[in-house]
């Protein structure tokens, strides 16, 4: 008998699959591109993604999820069809046990949308986690202990902040600031001080490449081609380092003041563990070079990246299915 026991990070930007026993087996966009006239999905995941901004006019290029939460139901449901089969190929005959992530302040509705999204994608049960805490599991923290673990996870949609203690979460909040918000507001940024129009993806990249929130040692420059508003012709800028962290201070700053209101609302002994033991930052935004420094900056307190920022709530929420049976077996 094949047991699968899945774990799903059913993130904003990617969705990550953990199977029992193998680890993280997919990590693919969570895009979908469907032809509108014959509501046929084209392309699921990196495939779609290439498509994004550039499809003819019968075709759209759609996240399904925004902000960590269910917003085209349907989509959605095909894609979690897609990447369950994808990961646990054919030779499965039993249905496998489905846990997926969510972020921490999702309303009941939505938690059933995700639920039922998993039945009709073929789970034989679905158990739905925290992101905080799934992310704590994966970043290697026991969380089964009394003691205050604060966890940071910046994903596409949404940034969850957690203090966790004896496996649940104390005082929690979700904001809907994260690695999307970063490139809208390096979008933004380019359009009113250089009055150059540039897509998602190229915003991505400048965010990956010289992005950064903190000033950095040595400043760092890259050529950035986009449309000219005033011409309306393609132009090609160099912008630096020192732009990004212009561009990006009010959002990290909002990470860092929702940081800053968890830590005013947690218990002092828990608040005493965190100082002690610092914070752990996990999600792909987690990546934007120079958030240690300035979450440490602004509150005094030891701040470090998970080992694998990405794949830690896939991995967790996996390892959670794990908890749950009661085997307690870890990779």
């Amino acid at each position: 008998m094949v047991s699968s026991d899945i774990g799903i990070d059913l993130g904003t930007a990617s969705i990550l699959v953990y199977v029992k026993g193998k680890g993280v087996v997919l990590k693919e966009p969570s895009v979908v591109a469907f032809d509108r006239d014959s509501n046929k999905i084209k392309a699921i995941g990196e495939e779609a993604r290439l498509m994004i901004g550039r499809t003819p006019g019968n075709i759209v290029a759609v996240r399904p999820l925004r902000q960590g939460v269910i917003s085209d139901y349907t989509v959605t449901e095909k894609m979690m069809k897609y990447f369950l089969q994808k990961a646990l190929g054919k030779k499965s005959y039993r249905k496998p046990l489905v846990s997926v992530c969510v972020p921490s302040g999702v309303t009941e509705v939505e938690r059933r949308a995700v639920e039922d999204a998993g039945f009709a994608a073929g789970a034989r049960d679905v158990k739905i986690i925290e992101e905080p805490i799934a992310a704590a599991i994966g970043a290697g923290i026991d969380i089964t202990r009394p003691c205050g673990n604060m966890v940071v996870d910046i994903g596409g949609g949404t940034a969850d902040i957690a203090v966790i203690s004896l496996g649940g979460s104390v005082v929690s909040t979700s904001i809907k600031i994260a690695g999307d918000d970063f490139d809208e507001a390096i979008v933004r940024y380019m359009r009113k001080k250089h009055n150059l129009l540039i897509g998602e993806r190229t915003a991505e990249d400048i965010k990956i490449n010289i992005g950064t929130c903190f000033p950095l040692p040595t400043p760092e420059t890259m050529d950035v081609r986009g449309r000219n508003l005033v011409t309306g012709l393609p132009k090609t800028i160099t912008i630096s380092s020192e732009e990004t962290e212009e561009a990006l201070k009010e959002a990290t700053l909002q990470i860092v003041e929702a940081i800053h209101s968890v830590l005013e609302k947690t218990p002092p002994e828990l608040a005493a563990d965190v100082a002690d033991r610092g914070i752990v930052l996990t999600g792909g935004g987690a990546l934007l070079r120079g958030l240690e420094e300035l979450i440490e900056d602004r509150t005094g307190i030891n701040t470090m990246t998970a080992e694998d920022p990405m794949t830690c709530v896939a991995i967790g929420t996996g390892r959670y299915v794990e908890l749950l049976a009661g085997d307690g077996t870890s990779e």
